[in-house]
């Protein structure tokens, strides 16, 4: 059995696989590499704005949390927190000469009552916790309310486990596909593009440069499209266990229950990603192919202005010392 999976899971023979990933942002692009975090954002006048600040990783100070299943739960919560932030940074940068309006009388009250820097962490906080908690309500909550429809219809837990499984999908899929029709969000994705295809670049071993960046695949397996779409799988498969061996009828039990397990799937979706990710072969190209079609909903081709803010993003992080980054 192990021959097999070391057959069907090869570890990458002569390709580089890097541990840097980015995020897209409003008209830029965030890199994380081992040591640095660079934000590249291109200004409305059309120069880039670029800030590079060492990285801080949390498992260097508290080793623990490096280990298997809780690093992903942390991971998550540290990309959470960083991804608004980066975002909030660059709607500023992005649009600073449209905003010329004062700032309401609460805002001034806030900013001195905790100062400045106290008030944008606040800020920051509350819309990851907002974003958070807008997901869950889609994704967890609802699908676990619809799905008690299926008891005025039948009183078997397997038709009802599967039905809630179904709207999950179903929706997670209908609110990528929204989300990729507004206007606004079309550009963030095709700075998403530019990210993919400037990681791939620079794992293909060539240059960094707009024609050979250009010529890269929009779609990369280590997505957080695809991370998410596991999770989705992973909590599906996780749910019809638990559920499976203790039928329980009322929805808001299972919605607090789905919540409890919530870490764990993190915690698994993470792990599976992380494997699967440094392996090639038939079954990795098989397991990635469903979240690799989803980023047909968050990916698109990106301008050469878009590229090399990408570029300009990699380079910042790259390490000093070669091959320090191999994942």
């Amino acid at each position: 059995m192990l021959k097999l999976l070391r057959r069907c899971l090869p570890l990458a023979a002569g390709g580089f696989k890097t541990m840097i990933g980015g995020q897209a942002l409003i008209e830029g692009i965030m890199m994380l590499g081992p040591g640095k975090k660079s934000i590249v954002v291109r200004r409305p006048d059309g120069e880039m704005e670029v800030r590079t600040e060492p990285r801080k990783v949390l498992k260097t100070k508290y080793p623990i949390v490096g280990l298997p299943l809780l690093r992903g739960v942390v991971g998550f919560g540290s990309s959470m927190y960083n991804g608004v932030k980066a975002l909030m940074y660059s709607a500023e940068i992005a649009g600073e000469e449209e905003t010329g309006e004062e700032p309401s009388r609460f805002e001034c009250w806030l900013e001195e009552k905790l100062g400045s820097d106290k008030l944008a962490g606040l800020i920051i906080t509350l819309s990851m916790l907002i974003g958070i908690g807008m997901s869950v309500f889609l994704f967890f909550f609802l699908p676990t309310m619809l799905g008690t429809a299926v008891t005025l219809v039948t009183d078997s837990m397997m038709i009802r486990n599967l039905a809630e499984s179904l709207l999950k999908i179903v929706i997670f899929v209908a609110y990528l596909a929204f989300c990729s029709r507004m206007g606004e969000m079309k550009r963030v994705f095709s700075y998403h593009g530019a990210e993919h295809k400037t990681i791939f670049c620079y794992e293909n071993g060539l240059p960094l440069t707009v024609e050979n960046v250009r010529k890269q695949p929009r779609h990369h397996p280590r997505c957080g499209t695809s991370f998410l779409f596991v999770v989705i799988i992973v909590s599906i498969l996780v749910s019809t266990v638990v559920f499976g061996l203790w039928p329980v009828g009322n929805p808001f039990l299972r919605f607090l229950i789905h919540m409890a397990m919530l870490p764990l799937i993190v915690g698994v979706s993470y792990e599976f990603n992380h494997f699967v990710g440094r392996h090639d072969g038939t079954c990795t190209r098989i397991l990635t192919a469903p979240g690799m079609w989803l980023q047909n909903f968050t990916t698109f081709e990106p301008d050469d202005s878009m590229i090399e803010v990408g570029i300009k993003a990699f380079t910042e992080v790259l390490p000093e010392a070669e091959g320090a980054d191999r994942w």
